[in-house]
Formats: C-alpha cells, sequence, structure tokens
C-alpha cells in the first residue's frame, strides 16, 4: 500500500482521470455554506451519483462535486487488489478527489464544511482518501465500500479526523464488498478518530437504502 500518494499542492499526481471535467450543481460554490463531494462507482457517472442530491434535505445549503473517472472506472481491479495492480489510475482519481477538495477551499469552504460521499467503487476512493488526508470534514458518507488494498494495515495511517462523522452502510452478503472490509475499515476510522456509525443491511443488493439517507441527512443536519 506503500505505492499510494499523500496528495499535497506541491505533489500533485497526473493520470487518466486528470483529463476529465468535474460535475458542480446545486448551489453556486460561491454562495454555499457546504460542499458535497459525490464518488461514482464503477460503470457509473457523475450523474447519476449527483441524483442523490435531490434526497438531500439540506440541498439549497450545498454545492455539489462531482469528480469524472475515464471510462467511467476509478481503476481497473478490486478495490481488494494490491494497490499497485490498480496504479495508475488509483493515485489518478485520489488526486481527482483532491482537486475538487481544493476547488472548494478556494471557494471559500472551510474543510469542517466539506463532505465526502461514494458508493462502491466510489466509497472506497472516499474512504481512501480521508484515511490519508485526516483533517475535520464535516462528514464521509460510505456506502458499500472500505478503504483499499489487499489488506488494512493500521501503520500506514496517521494523523486526526477530530470527531469527523464517518457513515458506513453495507450489505452483509454484498458480491463486490466483504463485511470483513465494511468492520477493518470501520476499525481504521475509529483509531483516527472519527465518529463512526456502521450499519449492516441483512441481505440487501449492492445498492443504497432509504435508512442510509436517513442517516445522510442526520448528520449533514447536525452540520448545518
Amino acid at each position: 500500500m506503500t505505492d499510494l500518494l499523500q496528495i499535497t499542492d506541491s505533489n500533485t499526481f497526473k493520470g487518466p482521470h486528470q483529463s476529465m471535467t468535474m460535475v458542480e450543481t446545486g448551489v453556486p460554490i460561491d454562495k454555499a455554506k457546504a460542499a458535497m463531494i459525490m464518488i461514482h462507482g464503477r460503470g457509473a457517472s457523475c450523474e447519476s451519483i449527483l441524483s442523490l442530491a435531490t434526497e438531500i434535505d439540506a440541498r439549497d445549503e450545498i454545492a455539489f462535486l462531482a469528480p469524472r473517472a475515464q471510462s467511467n472506472t476509478w481503476y481497473p481491479y478490486s478495490f481488494l487488489a494490491p494497490t499497485v495492480q490498480n496504479q495508475p489510475h488509483l493515485n489518478s482519481g485520489l488526486q481527482a478527489v483532491f482537486d475538487a477538495m481544493n476547488y472548494a477551499l478556494e471557494n471559500g469552504i472551510p474543510k469542517d464544511k466539506i463532505f465526502f460521499l461514494g458508493f462502491s467503487q466510489g466509497a472506497c476512493l472516499a474512504s481512501e482518501f480521508v484515511a490519508r488526508h485526516p483533517a475535520r470534514y464535516a462528514g464521509v458518507f460510505a456506502l458499500s465500500g472500505g478503504v483499499i488494498g489487499d489488506s488494512v494495515n493500521p501503520q500506514l495511517y496517521s494523523g486526526d479526523l477530530e470527531n469527523t462523522p464517518y457513515f458506513v452502510g453495507c450489505s452483509d452478503v454484498d458480491a463486490h464488498i466483504p463485511l470483513e472490509r465494511v468492520n477493518e475499515s470501520a476499525a481504521l476510522y475509529e483509531k483516527l478518530n472519527a465518529d463512526v456509525t456502521k450499519k449492516i443491511y441483512p441481505g440487501m443488493a449492492h445498492t443504497i437504502n432509504s435508512d442510509e439517507i436517513t442517516h445522510i441527512n442526520t448528520i449533514i443536519n447536525s452540520v448545518l
């Protein structure tokens, strides 16, 4: 996992996703109280993940930002594969998330008013990014996802999420996201001092359910 970059302004990664254009909707960012970076899954699109914005109670206060993956895929193999197999796409995806966050920061949205939301491959990318760039964020919503790599080594992650809300929801029988990795990811976020909420849904398909939306709105409303 050491091939995953800790991305900073002085350490910009150039890869396949940097040629793609981010989609922005919701409140114009110069008038928004918060921003939500929404990361689509494998084979999906910015438009599909942005459709979730209609389920957000406080959507009239939030700028929604969706980075776009080249060929609609952030990395070619499973998130459980050795990370070197998913390069350079994986580091390029992390850079795309960083760039979306930086765009919000440059437009006056502080980190503690930036949410991250992803589904499936997007949830994995969001979980990995925030774990590698800990700070006090508004919240992280990992819908059917977890941190990336063939194993989880907590010693490779350091820093303080300062009680950032981390919500992870997943089926107990998801064909793409093993329950063990969901549990390992929640434990890692607890180590990084996040406020962790984990919801496991027996027999659920690889999808997003209304209970997850309720938890997301509860966290958003508590922040805003």
